[in-house]
This record gives structure tokens, sequence and C-alpha cells, in this order.
């Protein structure tokens, strides 16, 4: 009997940081827990969030086109954070309808991804969630800017 065909394979790191190898044949695939060859221990990345910028310092209002400020500070941020994969979230007031602040802060954290990105950073995860996880109440100016925000998630190996 002959086999032919491709097996795709790799490292996924879940939502908690913990590593996961993977692979698919395209018949049958399987997951399974990255162990530390030393202790047999399940292989877990230190994961925290390493940077929230306000996106009113990194955009112009209601738009996904950085600053040049922002640009500027993102790519001194990720070259110098040190850190193995980044997660990329964006987050967005009230002000506007939950479609269109989803689109916004899922647009925003691309461009940010895309900032990692060219520096040679690995962004692991992007995701918009626009005004559904917000950190203050949107009641106030002060409020709403504090919810418009992109949070910088470090992946880094345990010391």
């Amino acid at each position: 009997m002959t086999v032919t065909g491709k097996i795709n394979w790799g490292l996924w790191v879940d939502p908690d940081g913990c590593m996961h190898w993977w692979a698919d044949g395209g018949l049958e695939g399987y997951m399974t827990p990255r162990r530390d060859p030393k202790t047999g221990q399940h292989m877990c990345l230190e994961r925290n969030t390493c940077a929230v910028p306000n996106t009113d310092v990194l955009f112009a209002t209601d738009s996904h086109q950085l600053t040049s400020t922002g640009r500027q500070w993102l790519q001194q941020f990720f070259t110098s954070a040190g850190a193995f994969a980044y997660a990329v979230y964006g987050h967005t007031d009230s002000r506007a309808s939950d479609e269109y602040n989803m689109r916004l802060s899922q647009r925003r954290a691309d461009a940010v991804a895309g900032v990692a990105r060219s520096t040679g950073a690995v962004v692991d995860r992007v995701a918009g969630f626009g005004e559904r996880r917000p950190i203050a109440p949107n009641d106030s100016a002060a409020n709403m800017q504090k919810n418009r925000r992109v949070e910088i998630v470090c992946y880094r190996y345990p010391q």
C-alpha cells in the first residue's frame, strides 16, 4: 500500500499561553500538549498584557490609518519588547453601532498587527471586540477614552 499526500503540522498557542502540537493529514487531525522533555510538564508561555495604547494616540478619530507618531511608537515597542509572540486586541467606545465598532476595532487591530509583523514580530492572534469588553462605563468622555484602546499581549518563554 502506498500512501501519498501532505501532512500539515504546527504549534498552536491557546488563549492561556499553553502550547499544543497539531498535525492534519486531511483525513483526521490531532493535537497534543507540548511537554517539557525534562519535567514532562505542559509547556505554557508567560502571557501578560504588556501595552495598552489608547487609540486616540495611534489613530485619527473614526479611522484605522495609523498616525505617524503612533506608527513610530509601535515600531519602537515591537523591536524592544522581546516577546516570543504577540496577540493584538482592538476595542472601541459605544458611540457607534455594534456592527460598525466591531469592524473598526478589527481594522485597528489589523493595522497594529501589520506594524508588528513589519518589524519581524510573530503575531499569533488578532481580534476586534468593538464595544463589547469595556474597562469603564461609557458614561463620560474620560471613560469612553479609556475604552478606545488596543491591548497588546506578550508571550514569553518561562524563565
